[in-house]
């Protein structure tokens, strides 16, 4: 399969999606630990993306796939298929204790495969189970205890495990424990679906979130969750636009002490996004705080970096974008982290159901850590009693009338909290 894309604002012809299972329900045992934002409603949030893809198909034609159903159905199919998923779960399960539990637990492991259904051993893989037994003296006195080991409850964010560029797919390397295992699972995805890609390697680190490509060119974001390393790898080999701005993240003023916050635009499509080849959208405030490096080809995998650096804001006046500019408050609540259909079309969050939400978390932050997130507090209830008076909670914006931009809303204050809106939750394969 010949997978591309080469602008933001291309028609949208196929996207692969992830719904989230029981890996959610132990992400949110520890939602912080879990990269979360907040506890929220697993069932709620399962509702939510059903209707997201069935949006997508009903409403905008899009083909969508759904990771776990491509997986499962080609190894109920092919042999070779379900080997795999097999030894890679396999790979993933542990059996610790009592050596002589350990050996009968691993032969009853062997001997119960041809009973078990392909769910069982994708389920292994989301969870990462070891199993600890210890015995005792009588039958069947074993005491089982079953850790899952860095559950992949943030896979349903399907953006960020691999690249789409001009020249087709680079497989990302994620940044954090609590997801490094993702590519594990979208690397067989893409095997089965016969996708050819390059691959990120160490030390690089780089996550599809921090990638937008936008035609004559494209920018990459490097910061938390992407390195120099990453960025230098990609433009080595996966990608032929002649220009780049590489965006370094920037800190939020309104951020205070020691600690910086980098969850509050951990990605470059958390405060900035396309909705048409003349407008963007997005934070100005962390925009102008965005430094800019500008990269042109020389050759076949070669790029010279200008002296000189700029801002995010100067450099899309620069190429002639129009900017519709978000409070702090929108930009919190995924307002960017809108899926663009095709030229002026927008899939986006109906921030008015997420800002409530936001701010009772953001409260709670507030009361433990005075000092970091009094100013953000502040500003942002001020933004919500303005918002609330004038009523232009995005996307219900007199701007996006006015630049012609057609908005279609979806309720997802379950899924973002997770810390990301449908920008995130699409892999982008195709656009026409």
């Amino acid at each position: 399969m010949k997978v591309r894309v080469r602008a933001e604002w291309e028609p949208l012809k196929t996207v692969v999606v992830h719904r989230p299972g029981i890996e959610m329900f132990f992400g949110l045992l520890e939602p912080f630990a879990s990269l979360y934002e907040r506890a929220f409603s697993r069932y709620g949030a399962r509702r939510e993306h059903a209707n997201l893809e069935e949006v997508l198909r009903q409403q905008f034609d899009v083909k969508v796939l759904r990771l776990k159903d491509q997986i499962l159905l080609a190894a109920d199919n092919h042999p070779q298929v379900r080997r795999r998923l097999i030894d890679l779960a396999r790979e993933s399960l542990v059996y610790t204790g009592d050596p002589q539990k350990k050996k009968l637990a691993w032969r009853e492991f062997e001997k119960s495969i041809p009973l078990l259904d392909v769910g069982h051993f994708f389920n292994i893989l989301l969870l990462h189970p070891r199993i600890d037994l210890q015995g005792e003296e009588g039958t069947r006195m074993v005491h089982v205890n079953i850790t899952e080991r860095e559950p992949l409850s943030n896979l349903y964010f399907m953006r960020d495990q691999q690249v789409v560029t001009d020249k087709g797919m680079y497989l990302t390397r994620m940044a954090k424990p609590q997801r490094e295992r993702e590519t594990t699972i979208t690397r067989f995805l893409w095997e089965i679906m016969k996708v050819s890609f390059h691959e990120i390697r160490t030390p690089g680190i780089f996550e599809g979130g921090d990638f937008i490509p936008l035609k004559d060119f494209a920018l990459i974001g490097i910061g938390d969750r992407s390195n120099q390393e990453g960025v230098d790898q990609l433009l080595s080999g996966g990608t032929d636009f002649d220009e780049f701005g590489v965006v370094h993240q920037p800190t939020h003023p309104l951020i205070s002490g020691e600690k910086y916050d980098p969850m509050v635009n951990m990605h470059l499509d958390t405060y900035i996004n396309f909705a048409s080849p003349s407008v963007v959208v997005g934070s100005e405030l962390l925009m102008k705080r965005a430094t800019v490096e500008i990269y042109y080809r020389e050759g076949k995998g070669r790029y010279k970096k200008e002296r000189s650096t700029t801002d995010l804001h100067s450099y899309m006046k620069q190429k002639g974008f129009d900017i519709i500019d978000l409070t702090t408050l929108e930009q919190m609540a995924y307002a960017p982290n809108f899926l663009c259909i095709r030229d002026g079309t927008i899939l986006s969050v109906e921030t008015d159901r997420v800002i409530r939400r936001m701010l009772t978390n953001l409260s709670a932050k507030a009361d433990l850590d005075p000092i970091r997130y009094k100013a953000l507090l502040a500003q942002v209830t001020k933004e919500y009693q303005k918002l609330l008076f004038d009523g232009q909670f995005f996307p219900h914006k007199k701007e996006i009338y006015r630049h012609g931009i057609d908005a279609y809303p979806v309720i997802l204050e379950n899924l973002t909290g997770g810390y990301g809106a449908a920008h995130c939750m699409t892999c982008v394969l195709q656009r026409r």
